[in-house]
């Protein structure tokens, strides 16, 4: 895509200049993770966008055209070698390109280098712009290589985030991504900044926040932005967890037992990392592919069920009680967490697939832990149940449930006990991916069957029959129509039939975990 850029503004005569995340990871010899090249211009940025659009087959979407700021979107056709997905942002300018840079963020992506020297390396050495000398055409007048070297993150001035409060989200991604300190004049910059962030558009929160989510080391990444003063203007709903103890069963409040949730989200998610814990989560190639899937908003499930683990157990400090034996309880935490998710979450235009993921696997954490009875693993019913309950997000919640375990345990972990959780959650996985019988496949017997055949007027106890036959079929107790009647005779023979319930069977599963 340089090189085309390259060929476009040299064409036009145009003075342009590659800056800010693409001219500082080439420095630093890392591939860029970025999906957006910046350009500035010389003359008029709207028309040259226009222009470029058209070239490009990208379509427009300006920015601020009263600064001269435009953006390029090239359509996602899976990330082609013509750069499909990329954005490109177009900044005019008219009074040379270090008073240009002058208005950046940071000094690390206050650099430039000429598109049009770049053109001219490629035709003197004869090869491509990604192999053309590089490091010494680089225009550095505040210092941005020398904090490269420093490894530190330095604001250009004191007005940086009043000038974009959108900013205070960037420094603390850049800093973690690229394992930068930030200057201490920065930090100061930053805390007495933060209440500005309110004044950022929600979408460009969510895309921050779910970068920083995104990269490993989450936890202290969250932590950072609490320290700092910026969480609470992102996820107001969490301050109200800290210092709120749990059963002994928790080392951490449910503060810290939220954060070491992310934390292990990141690690079960991670493969087995030659580690004693991690060799224990069942994962397979598959398993990889799975979570590494786009889901919502450009993001991955590895994203989103980070997410989750961040929100499982918010609603936990408004329901908690005392119970007359002592027993801590938090009754209900768990629907209404899913409602406090999806609130927040659509606040911060999540996308509707992310929400409903989201708040479906707050809703559905305790699920997989209650199908256990008296320590036997669950039944192929309850494991049929379940996946037709929570649905597209079955197996996230399962992993979820092994990052909420050991975001319990912490440095208390039995590792006996956390094997046989673990097998437990491959049984889960391994059972619920291969029933005997899809859910999908046609039914052995219908309404109409059951009515003719027993003679029953039409009423909700005939779903009730066939919700318990189609359980049987999943789990490989039945497999043809007249087992499916016999087994639909002795239900109606032992019990009465006004009380049949789609929800009996599983109700006390989830009462015992509710308590978790």
């Amino acid at each position: 895509m340089i090189d085309r850029l390259a060929s476009f503004f040299a064409a036009r005569n145009l003075d342009a200049y590659l800056v800010g995340g693409v001219v500082r990871d080439r420095l630093l010899s890392r591939s860029s993770e970025e999906r957006d090249i910046d350009i500035a211009v010389t003359g008029d940025a709207v028309a040259v966008a226009q222009e470029l659009a058209v070239e490009l087959g990208g379509s427009l979407a300006p920015l601020s055209v009263p600064r001269g700021m435009m953006r390029v979107v090239l359509a996602n056709r899976g990330g082609d070698e013509h750069g499909a997905g990329l954005t490109i942002d177009l900044t005019g300018f008219s009074e040379g390109i270090e008073r240009d840079l002058a208005r950046r963020d940071f000094s690390v992506n206050a650099m430039a280098v000429s598109l049009f020297a770049l053109q001219q390396a490629q035709d003197d050495n004869d090869a491509s712009l990604d192999s053309a000398p590089f490091g010494d055409r680089v225009i550095d007048p505040y210092g941005g290589r020398a904090d490269l070297m420093r490894k530190t993150l330095r604001a250009l001035s004191p007005d940086v985030f009043r000038d974009d409060p959108g900013r205070l989200l960037r420094a603390v991604r850049l800093a973690g991504k690229l394992g930068l300190r930030m200057e201490p004049d920065t930090v100061r910059q930053l805390v007495a900044d933060a209440h500005l962030l309110p004044r950022v558009a929600p979408d460009r929160v969510r895309e921050e926040f779910l970068r920083i989510l995104a990269s490993d080391g989450a936890r202290g990444r969250i932590q950072t932005l609490d320290w700092l003063g910026l969480l609470e203007h992102i996820v107001p709903e969490l301050m109200a967890s800290k210092g709120v103890e749990q059963p002994r069963m928790h080392y951490w409040d449910v503060w810290g037992h939220s954060l070491h949730t992310v934390e292990a989200a990141e690690g079960v998610t991670g493969g087995h990392q030659n580690s004693p814990v991690f060799s224990c989560v069942p994962w397979t190639p598959e398993s990889e592919a799975y979570f590494a899937e786009t889901v919502s908003d450009g993001h991955t499930r590895r994203t989103v069920l980070k997410l989750a683990a961040l929100f499982h157990d918010i609603a936990k400090p408004q329901t908690k009680t005392l119970e007359p034996d002592g027993r801590t309880r938090f009754f209900g935490h768990s629907e209404q967490g899913a409602v406090i998710a999806e609130e927040r979450l659509r606040y911060l235009r999540l996308s509707s697939r992310g929400v409903s993921m989201v708040s479906r696997m707050v809703e559905h954490h305790l699920r997989p832990a209650g199908m256990s009875n008296d320590g036997e693993w669950p039944t192929g019913r309850a494991i049929h149940r379940y996946f037709r309950d929570v649905g597209d997000v079955a197996l996230d919640t399962l992993y979820l449930c092994m990052a909420d375990y050991l975001g319990a345990k912490g440095p208390e972990l039995s590792h006996p006990e956390w094997l046989n959780h673990a097998r437990m959650i491959s049984h889960v996985l391994h059972t619920g991916s291969s029933e005997p019988v899809s859910i999908a496949a046609p039914r052995l017997v219908n309404g109409h069957d059951l009515m003719s055949h027993f003679g029953l007027p039409p009423g909700p106890h005939i779903g009730a029959l066939l919700a318990t036959v189609e359980e049987a079929r999943s789990a490989g107790e039945i497999e043809t129509q007249e087992q499916a009647l016999e087994l639909a005779a002795v239900m109606l023979k032992n019990r009465d039939i006004s009380g049949l319930d789609i929800h009996d069977d599983y109700r006390d599963d989830d009462s015992r975990a509710s308590s978790v």
